[in-house]
């Protein structure tokens, strides 16, 4: 009876070990995977979160930025490499997560079942800019010149599948129009070969951008959402420049390896939300150009589902291919 009764304390004691475990968490620090280069907007909005997260679970939060293949790399690490033990964390795109299904003929890994969603983060649109040298003014300049003989405008991308790119395919075809794409590898290269005159145009996230809108150093014609943004009262939508039918908005989310146990998504999703409801974060955070959204990792995973197809849908209806 002696040995049941001490066989029973140590199976419930062994029981009991995953849930300790996870009400210890973190007790390590924790990487947080940059599917993009270091300066472009996916990577301002990482080290804007590092810090809160930082002091609210008190240890290092490791940002590693790890771009290629349209954010595939970065997203592809987290999905099939990373453990399921919450010690690393994604900044999820629109681009690898409901994009490169359709655009990338394979992948190393499944949005869907790979990784788990932890919370939405962004819904921002982009803003239509054009170097000062092209002397355009409005998105109709724009198209007119798009179409004169010999036209030679290219478009500066974050890389394939980002909403950069996907925002200048819908308009290259609703347009009917031809401009070259360039793809970087994240929206920083871009934006340096931007203001260095190598590219004439780009769609792109308005906070990493305003800076540049504001010196005068780029010009811009329109937002892609269906309203006005605070930021740049002055600059039409899309619909105002003359473009009936075009919207387009991006967004970004935090998700962690599929097999995550819930009690750790549970608790960094409510470590995040608490960060969003702080003043003085949710000023620097618009400042991105981006509402505060969070929410539940249901929520954030609905958003995934959906997206998929419409994005796919664009991908398929816009022609987009790989350079």
């Amino acid at each position: 009876m002696k040995s049941l009764a001490t066989l029973g304390l140590g199976l419930g004691t062994l029981a009991a070990l995953p849930v300790l475990a996870q009400d210890a968490y973190p007790s390590k620090p924790i990487r947080f995977i940059v599917p993009y280069p270091p300066g472009g907007p996916t990577d301002l909005m990482a080290r804007l979160l590092q810090v809160g997260l930082q002091t609210r679970l008190g240890v290092p939060i490791v940002i590693e930025n790890k771009a290629g293949a349209g954010g595939n790399l970065g997203s592809g690490e987290v999905a099939k490499q990373a453990p399921a033990d919450g010690y690393t964390l994604l900044l999820a795109a629109s681009g690898p997560m409901a994009v490169n299904p359709t655009l990338y003929r394979s992948m190393t890994f499944n949005p869907l079942t790979d990784l788990a969603p932890v919370i939405q983060i962004s819904s921002f649109p982009l803003i239509l800019e054009v170097t000062p040298k092209l002397g355009i003014k409005s998105v109709k300049e724009l198209v007119a010149a798009a179409k004169a003989p010999n036209a030679n405008l290219s478009f500066a991308s974050a890389g394939n599948g980002t909403p950069q790119h996907l925002a200048a395919e819908l308009f290259n075809s609703q347009q009917n129009i031809k401009m070259a794409h360039i793809p970087y590898r994240g929206a920083g290269p871009a934006l340096n070969d931007m203001l260095g005159g190598q590219v004439n145009v780009m769609f792109d996230i308005l906070g990493s951008s305003l800076q540049y809108v504001q010196a005068g150093k780029l010009v811009p014609l329109a937002v892609t959402s269906a309203q006005r943004s605070p930021m740049l009262p002055d600059v039409p939508t899309m619909l105002e420049a003359g473009i009936p039918g075009y919207e387009f908005t991006g967004w970004h989310g935090i998700a962690v390896r599929a097999g995550t146990p819930p009690a750790i998504v549970e608790k960094l999703n409510g470590t995040l939300n608490a960060i969003f409801q702080e003043p003085a974060f949710r000023k620097k955070w618009e400042a991105l150009g981006t509402p505060v959204v969070g929410g539940t990792p249901a929520q954030f995973g609905e958003l995934i589902k959906k997206e998929s197809v419409r994005l796919g849908k664009l991908v398929k209806d816009s022609g987009v291919t790989l350079d």
